[in-house]
């Protein structure tokens, strides 16, 4: 019985909750859910969104670092929009958002290709923990002139990271239900939310739990 002492129990795919990476990139697979969440952390609307893809893998090089992104989608403007779900402290987290942004411009950009062809883009994180603890429930970050803050770079990449523990006033009711939903994504939670997004999030996450194709999947 020794080899169990320490050991943490897995989750069943019931007991999870939007946090854990496995349950967001199946309900970030659904297309409408998808555009929806992404419209909402970036107050943007966006005319359509191609099929997300889940786990994206960027392996640029033999002996480089290789990227798994838990969810990558393009628009149709061709907007790149990485969103990533991050439990746990990670003292990391800014350079790993600058290393996604590099491989995400290796990955779209081939040799002797002008710059101009690459996209915009962004980098978005949701953590279950303040990051840079100011205590914002959004932390949104651009290139710009510390000279003069009027004058950005304009190279079209942004990083947002969401923080389910922010104790500020700087978003709205639903955003703060979403971001709520995200560590308690249970049926009391959806039904006492009043936001139409948790609702259809929490139905996504209701067909997921109960799909046995899913759960096979989860438990291999």
């Amino acid at each position: 019985m020794k080899e169990n002492i320490g050991k943490k129990k897995q989750k069943t795919l019931q007991e999870l909750n939007l946090e854990d990476d496995f349950l967001f990139a199946k309900v970030m697979s659904d297309k409408e859910i998808c555009q929806r969440v992404i419209e909402k952390i970036l107050d943007i609307k966006i005319k359509e969104i191609k099929m997300p893809e889940e786990q994206k893998v960027i392996d640029i090089l033999l002996d480089s670092k290789s990227v798994r992104l838990d969810v990558y989608v393009n628009d149709d403007k061709g907007t790149i929009y990485n969103v990533e779900m991050q439990q746990g402290k990670n003292i990391n987290l800014a350079k790993r958002s600058r290393y996604y942004q590099g491989n995400i411009d290796l990955d779209k950009i081939s040799k002797g290709e002008d710059y101009l062809t690459l996209n915009k883009s962004y980098v978005i994180f949701i953590c279950t923990f303040d990051p840079f603890g100011k205590g914002r429930h959004r932390y949104t970050f651009e290139n710009r002139c510390l000279e003069d803050l009027d004058i950005g770079l304009d190279d079209e990449t942004t990083k947002v990271f969401l923080n389910t523990s922010g104790i500020m006033n700087d978003v709205d009711d639903e955003m703060l239900e979403f971001l709520q939903y995200v560590e308690q994504s249970t049926d009391e939670v959806a039904f006492n939310s009043k936001s139409d997004l948790v609702k259809a999030i929490n139905q996504k996450v209701n067909h997921v739990k109960h799909d046995k194709a899913m759960e096979v999947q989860y438990m291999t």
